[in-house]
């Protein structure tokens, strides 16, 4: 069983039963150790371009970056009124933040949130699939630009570029309901996100953040999330039951 604490106000994660579903399974082939567990240090794994292939099923090493993207210093310049958003969702323990209400995250708090998510990597594209909320997100990485007529969304509109071994994702026409973390950092609907992806070897992948919205900051930031593969599983049912009351919101 999966147990997973998310925001100010701990709210329960419960993975289903052990012995629903597919919770242990040996990937058929995973780099293995002489006593039969995943070799997490191997080489990562190539697409037939010689790029490095990101699918896989991955969590964010730690969830502290869930909280606050700015948890490891990062530099924070944030405009007056965003500055005083921030500190009213700080005093009140974020109890307005999206997830809180079952609308689920956009990409940063996504990128950052210590819950399963699924990448399967295809030649035009990346594909996102979130234990959380079943929610998904497509990162084209088939040559087009990103629109120039942005109808806003939840996860805006993604495109990719591989630069060496790394996915270099650029994304824009986010709408301003969503939260950059839990922990209450606003944004306009200027923002731009640029995410580079790094897979090291077979279990670990760096993920770069830079949050460019020069209506709510005076200047971009930079945040660089630890991914750690999980192998051996898959993605658990997950719904979140109720949408009125924060104290029993319980997902499974």
């Amino acid at each position: 069983m999966r147990n997973v604490t998310l925001g100010f106000a701990a709210v329960l994660v419960l993975g289903s039963m052990t012995n629903a579903q597919w919770l242990n399974y040996p990937a058929a082939h995973a780099p293995r150790l002489k006593n039969g567990s995943v070799n997490l240090a191997a080489p990562a794994p190539r697409d037939a371009n010689g790029h490095p292939d990101l699918s896989g099923i991955w969590v964010t090493a730690d969830g502290k970056y869930l909280q606050n993207l700015g948890v490891d210093g990062a530099d924070i310049a944030m405009l007056p009124w965003a500055a005083k958003v921030y500190a009213e969702r700080q005093a009140n323990d974020s109890a307005t933040r999206p997830s809180l209400h079952c609308i689920p995250h956009s990409i940063t708090d996504f990128d950052a949130l210590a819950v399963p998510k699924k990448l399967i990597q295809t030649p035009g594209e990346l594909i996102v699939l979130f234990e959380a909320f079943h929610s998904y997100r497509e990162i084209f990485t088939d040559g087009r630009s990103l629109p120039k007529d942005l109808d806003p969304a939840w996860f805006g509109y993604s495109v990719g570029r591989w630069q060496g071994d790394t996915l270099v994702v650029e994304s824009t026409g986010i709408n301003d309901m969503t939260w950059l973390d839990d922990g209450g950092h606003p944004h306009s609907d200027a923002l731009r996100i640029t995410e580079k992806l790094h897979r090291s070897d077979f279990g670990h992948m760096a993920v770069e953040l830079t949050i460019d919205d020069p209506r709510t900051y005076s200047r971009p930031w930079r945040v660089t999330l630890p991914w750690k593969l999980l192998p051996d599983t898959e993605l658990l049912d997950w719904a979140c039951l109720n949408e009125k009351d924060a104290q029993h919101t319980v997902v499974k």
